[in-house]
This record gives C-alpha cells, sequence and structure tokens, in this order.
C-alpha cells in the first residue's frame, strides 16, 4: 500500500490593505513547492500561486580573536585589527570600501581633486600600485618627482580625509609592462620573485626609496596608511610573501594590516598563515581571456559564496603541480576581503567591452551579500600611462605578455574615467558604501546564510537571493542581473527567513536589491521593509524605493505603512523617521562632511569647503536640513568648446607610435585635422575604427580601441594645439558587444 505522506506546515499568508493574517495550515507540499494562497484587497479576491523562499539553518561560526600577526594602534589608541569574520577599528566592527587610483597614471595637478570625488562616491580608502618601472626604469637612477611623487599623493589623501593601501610589489602586473618590472631587471642573470639573495638585494634597495617617500605616514605615526599589499598573484610561494613581508617591515614599511591576492585554483594562493589576509576579486567578465568569442555566464552573478576568482590573471598564473602537494588555503581563518571587485572593464585589442552600470552594482551587491566585509575596486578611477625615456610601459605581446592594451588610455570603463567624468556605477555603488558606513558595526557581524535551493549557472528563471544574519535579525539579497543574459520575471515572491516574513513582491527586469528585518532603527524595530535602506542622519533613516516594488514598512508593533517616494516622504515612527527616495534622487544623494546633498541630475562633491557639481555648468541641489531637503543652486560658468574636423591625406610629422594602429596586421589609416577653441568640457569624437590616437603638437597625447560608443577627450588637452586624429580600419578579429 502507498505510503502516506508527511504533512508539512505552510504558511498562509492573508492581506488586507498592511493588516497580515497568518494561518498555519497542513499541506502535502513540501518547501520550496508553490502552494496556494489567496490575497484579499479591498476590492476582490484574488486566487494564485505563491513560492515560499526559505534559507537554510543559520549557524554562528566560531570568532576568532587574535590569532593573526597583524594590527597596530595609532598614536592616540585607537587599534584596527582583523578577526576571523570581520576587521575592526577603535574596537568596533568596520567594513573599508577600497578605491584603486593610481598616481603615477594622473596629473598630480589633479590628484585632490578626483579624491575628492572618489571620497563623494563613499569611497574610505585608496589603494595605489607603486609600479618599479616608473621609478627606476634606469637602473640606479630613481624617480619620485612630478607624477611619480608618491608622497605628495599619500599626503593629498590625507588632506581628502582617505586612508591608504599601498602595493609595492615588488612585482604588480596592474597591465604594466612587464607586471611592473624595470626592463634591466629582466636582464639580471638570476630569478625573480623568489628568495634568492641576489634578487632580494634588489628588492630591498627599491624597498628602501620607497620607504624614504612614506616615511612617517604610517598609521602607527598617525598617518593614512593602514596596509600594505605584497607582490600580485603569486599563488605558489608562502616563503617568498613572507620574506617580502619580513623585507618590508626591516624597511620601515609597518602598517597593521598586510595583504596578499588569494586566488588561484578552488584550493587558493598558497601563503604565509597568520602573517597576512588574503583578499580576493571577481569581474564581469574575463578581458585577458585569449577567446574572441562571448564567454559563459559570470559566476559573479550568484549567491556561492566563493571567494576565489580562479580565472583572474589566469594568463599569468602558473600551472599547478604535484610539487603544490595538498595545499589549502584556511578561508575559515580571515574575513572575506576584496581589492579587485572589477569597477569596470579595461579592454584588450582582442576582447572589448560596453560596460553597464548595473554589471558592477550587482556583482558588488553580490559578493556583500555573500559575506564580503572589505570592498575593494579595481580599478575605481581610470588613468593614463606614462611613456618612458626607453619604452611605452603598457602591456603588450612583444613584451612577452598575453595582451595588447592602449598604449596611454587605462580607463577601464570605471566609476570615475581616465579623465575624471562620472560613469553609471560611480551613483549605484554609492548605495551599498552609503549603506556599509552607517550599518557597518551591526551587519559586519553578520554572516552569510545560503537559500534553501542553489541556482544552477544556466538556470535564467529561478530567484537568486542570499540572507545576512546575527540570528535575531539582517538583510535578504536578491539578485536579478546577469550580464548579457535576460533572466525571467520571478512574481508573487514570499520570502520567509525563519524570523520574519515578507509580503510579495514581483522581482521583474534588472535589478539588484536588498531588504531589511528587525532591523533597529533609534529603538524602533522594523519588522520588515520592501524599500532598501541606504543611510541614517541622526534618527532619521533614508531608504530608496526599488525599481517595481512598493515601499512597504511594517513595524514590530503591527503598524505599517506605504509611502508615496520622494523628497517630502518623511514618515515619523517613534523613535525614528523614515524617507523614501525615488531610485533617480537616491543616485544623486552624497555625505559631504558629514552633511546630505542630493544633486537635481548632477555628481556632488566637495572641495575645500566648497561644495561643486563634476561637470560645469548650473544646478539645483538639495541639502537635508535635518526636517527636510531645503533647495540651493551651484553655478559654475561653462563655455562650450568649438571643434572642427578636417580630411588630412597625412600629418605634417612622422607619427612616433604608429605600429599601434597596426596590431594584427597592416591596417588602412585615415587621418583628420582637428581644431579646438576653449578649454572646458571635452571633445566629442564619434568614430568607427580599429584604435584611434590623437596627436598634439607631434605628441602622443590620447589613445583608444573602437568599443562602440564615442570617445571622449578634455578639450585642454586640445586647446590652442596643431592636433591630428589618426583612426586604423576595423576588421573582424576581436570580439565586440556592438
Amino acid at each position: 500500500m502507498p505510503v502516506p505522506p508527511v504533512p508539512h506546515v505552510v504558511l498562509v499568508i492573508y492581506y488586507t490593505y498592511h493588516v497580515h493574517f497568518v494561518l498555519l495550515c497542513y499541506s502535502e507540499i513540501p518547501n520550496g513547492i508553490s502552494v496556494p494562497q489567496v490575497t484579499m484587497s479591498s476590492t476582490r479576491e484574488q486566487k494564485g500561486w505563491r513560492t515560499m523562499y526559505r534559507f537554510k539553518a543559520f549557524q554562528q561560526p566560531t570568532l576568532l580573536q587574535n590569532h593573526l600577526n597583524l594590527g597596530g594602534a595609532n598614536p592616540s589608541g585607537e587599534r584596527i585589527d582583523v578577526t576571523s569574520l570581520y576587521f575592526t577599528r577603535g574596537g568596533k566592527p568596520w567594513i573599508g570600501v577600497m578605491g584603486e587610483f593610481h598616481f603615477s597614471r594622473y596629473n598630480r595637478n589633479d590628484w585632490y581633486e578626483e579624491l575628492c570625488k572618489m571620497k563623494a562616491g563613499g569611497i574610505t580608502l585608496v589603494s595605489t600600485y607603486v609600479f618599479w618601472i616608473y621609478h627606476e626604469e634606469i637602473e640606479g637612477e630613481f624617480d619620485f618627482a612630478g607624477d611619480n611623487d608618491l608622497r605628495a599623493f599619500i599626503l593629498e589623501c590625507r588632506r581628502a580625509g582617505l586612508d591608504v593601501v599601498i602595493r609595492i610589489g615588488p612585482w604588480a602586473h596592474g597591465e604594466c609592462r612587464n607586471g611592473g618590472y624595470p626592463d634591466w631587471l629582466l636582464r639580471k642573470p638570476f630569478k625573480l620573485r623568489e628568495n634568492n639573495p641576489e634578487y632580494l638585494e634588489k628588492v630591498r634597495v627599491y624597498f628602501g626609496k620607497i620607504y624614504e617617500q612614506v616615511q612617517g605616514l604610517f598609521y602607527k605615526d598617525g598617518g593614512p596608511i593602514i596596509a600594505v599589499q605584497l607582490d600580485n598573484e603569486l599563488t605558489n610561494d608562502a616563503e617568498h610573501l613572507a620574506a617580502l613581508k619580513e623585507l618590508a617591515i626591516s624597511c620601515g614599511m609597518v602598517a597593521p594590516l598586510y595583504t596578499v591576492t588569494g586566488w588561484n585554483a578552488v584550493a587558493g594562493a598558497q601563503i604565509p598563515v597568520d602573517e597576512v589576509v588574503p583578499v580576493f576579486g571577481g569581474y564581469c567578465d574575463a578581458p585577458w581571456d585569449e577567446r574572441t568569442t562571448q564567454l559563459p555566464p559570470s559566476p559573479h552573478y550568484f549567491f556561492t559564496g566563493m571567494r576565489n576568482d580562479t580565472g583572474i590573471g589566469a594568463d599569468l598564473l602558473p600551472a599547478r603541480t604535484e610539487e603544490d602537494g595538498e595545499w589549502q588555503l584556511p578561508y575559515e581563518r580571515y574575513p572575506f576581503a576584496t581589492c579587485e571587485l572589477g569597477g569596470g572593464l579595461q579592454s584588450t585589442h582582442h576582447r572589448r567591452y560596453i560596460v553597464k552600470g548595473i554589471d558592477i552594482y550587482s556583482l558588488s551587491l553580490v559578493k556583500l551579500g555573500d559575506g564580503n566585509n572589505l570592498i575593494g575596486y579595481y580599478v575605481y578611477h581610470g588613468g593614463t600611462n606614462q611613456i618612458g625615456k626607453l619604452s611605452t610601459f603598457q602591456e603588450s605581446k612583444a613584451t612577452g605578455y598575453p595582451n595588447d592594451y592602449p598604449i596611454l588610455s587605462y580607463d577601464y570603463q570605471t566609476a570615475l574615467s581616465e579623465y575624471g567624468e562620472v560613469r553609471e556605477q560611480y551613483r549605484m555603488l554609492n548605495l551599498l558604501h552609503l549603506f556599509v558606513q552607517d550599518f557597518q558595526e551591526t551587519f559586519a557581524p553578520m554572516v552569510r546564510v545560503e537559500a534553501e535551493h542553489a541556482v544552477k549557472r544556466d538556470d535564467t528563471s529561478s530567484l537568486r537571493y542570499a540572507m545576512r544574519t546575527d540570528g535575531k535579525s539582517g538583510f535578504v539579497f536578491v539578485n536579478h542581473y546577469q550580464r548579457l543574459a535576460k533572466l525571467d520575471d520571478v512574481r508573487d515572491v514570499v520570502i520567509d527567513t525563519g524570523i520574519v516574513t515578507f509580503p510579495p513582491i514581483d522581482v521583474c527586469g534588472d535589478v539588484s536589491f536588498f531588504l531589511p528585518f528587525r532591523m533597529d532603527l533609534s529603538g524602533t524595530v522594523l519588522e520588515y521593509a520592501t524599500a532598501q535602506p541606504i543611510c541614517r542622519q541622526g534618527d532619521t533613516y533614508f531608504f530608496v524605493q526599488i525599481p517595481g516594488i512598493a515601499a512597504e514598512y511594517r513595524l514590530a508593533d503591527g503598524r505599517s505603512f506605504a509611502p508615496e517616494a520622494g523628497l517630502a516622504s518623511l514618515v515619523k515612527a517613534e523613535h525614528a523617521s523614515i524617507v523614501t527616495l525615488t531610485w533617480e534622487q537616491a543616485l544623486y544623494l552624497r555625505r559631504l562632511d558629514g552633511e546630505l546633498y542630493i544633486g537635481e541630475g548632477c555628481d556632488l562633491y566637495k572641495r575645500d569647503g566648497e561644495v561643486r557639481a563634476v561637470a560645469d555648468g548650473d544646478f539645483r541641489i538639495r541639502r537635508w536640513n535635518g526636517v527636510s531637503f531645503e533647495q540651493g543652486f551651484i553655478r559654475q560658468p561653462y563655455a562650450e568648446p568649438v571643434v572642427t574636423f578636417e580630411d588630412a591625406a597625412e600629418p605634417p610629422f612622422a607619427p612616433q607610435h604608429i605600429e599601434e594602429l597596426h596590431i594584427g596586421g597592416e591596417r588602412k589609416i585615415t587621418w583628420q585635422k582637428i581644431t579646438v577653441k576653449g578649454s572646458q568640457g571635452f571633445v566629442t569624437i564619434d568614430y568607427e575604427g580599429d584604435t584611434a590616437q590623437i596627436y598634439a603638437d607631434g605628441l602622443l597625447i590620447a589613445d583608444s580601441f573602437y568599443y562602440g560608443e564615442a570617445w571622449r577627450v578634455p578639450a585642454r588637452l586640445l586647446d590652442g594645439k596643431a592636433c591630428y586624429l589618426a583612426v586604423s580600419e576595423m576588421r573582424d578579429d576581436f570580439y565586440r558587444e556592438f
């Protein structure tokens, strides 16, 4: 005879306005399967199917403290330390937001302004490579002047109120020539990146020169340098990484934190356990992949808990051998920390991308939901390579590396462009940055809990979700976006955290978001909200309405409300007030020196006490005065440059770097003369071709691999100069997204 089904308890939830009635019913349907439910409204009764989305059991891991040879104090007694789950600062859980910006790839006159933009975007830590070839291109001749002035850059970081991570190599990569090694070093008769005395002596001299620049600027001195990264993508030599740490310390570079990149195979990079923190990354595609076809869906849009991206740098990582043994990186000893969440993608000659803001926002949100407690972007700000005395400084196949990159442009299609323009991800990522800065003390200790059922990589119809919780409260993360793919809409989603059950929502279109439950609002408990928290200002809490989802709030005492999003949406709830912004308003929300502003279609930052807009012109702004947003204005005079193009047979000079126009074989080149009058704004060059170069007064000043969008070059680079544009013909020899 058949075995009778085992009863399961199923929550059937009836909704009428904002009052919820919960009935316990017996069902023969197991968890995760749709159950019939009834929705009550003021006008009619609707019947339909809803799926309960649940989670695996919460387990609080053991918190390890004081177990690493890391940490340190500043002169005021504040300490930075590392537990197995999160970092602490001043004894409290702390989440840094780190953005990579290469000082030697930017004009020093603009460092401070760009750092202020980064701070306005929610960055609290600036990481920067110190490329050896930039500072000792010729053996024994050190250059820390001009745009190579490391000390001046760190002082500008301190002036902007930003901490610093110096990535000192000695090998860096960063799409730099030889990975940053000077050519002369490659000609030495000894092996590099291992513990031999000859190599370590060269490194000791180089580290000593770096220390001369940064002396007195470490955290222990009251300075902004809180961390040092050793080498990069060294995956199979823990002893060498340990030697580099000892060498850095012996040269005077003493910091609370020492980091190394932790990616390699699934087992992770071999690192000196307890001496460093392994940091990880994730990119929305792989510019280094040798293929010229679309790649499989990126795993970084799934909540997998994966720290280690085995694909990063796969073009350069050594193959795993039997000598590597049974190594397994002990992840449980370290917090989940990242240094290379791709802020964009740097196009190679054979792979060219169009990066959207949500490509980057969704990826970062997924990592946050997966437990990331140090948010690090590579790169957050683009730049321009220098040209050395002996060679150009970009990675290329001509130097034995697997990819060809532009000679000059390191734009990366990232949050802040090569020339300081704002891209969409700058605005979107700031929503995450504001949140972690204001709620890090409660959020950082929360651990990741998996969804009840995993989503496979080829699944475009199932809901992707995860949770971070302390067992009493938390946040549910949902990602409904996959780059270059369309996900099916998921309707009537009811999420059950085991503590709180959310009302049904429809998850449609390209959206990524997180929802709070049992959230403390200055003593008032928010049972749940179907809006995303952003930040707080005193006892006022700011949320954003998620596209396609009505904002509904329910307090623990049973009261609920559903305000219309907007600047005047303030609702008082006992000890707290709640403001719900529209998505567009939230994208322009900035905290500048402790005050909240919203720009109306403009990106605001603060420089030397003055609120400014990134783009020149006249703009309306709003400032939160504690009760409402009061109106103000910014006026930055702007004169559009006058630009003319005329065909030219050839330039009246011999181009210095014509080989870039012929990568992959000789190509036809067309020339135009550009005349620019006016130094404000940008010159838009809407060309089609393989590669473009601009020469001003005979010197190469800008270049671009065409990727389907117009090229924007600052007018100030061209104003009043004899400028020529060269464009080489395009062939079907690269991956493209246009």
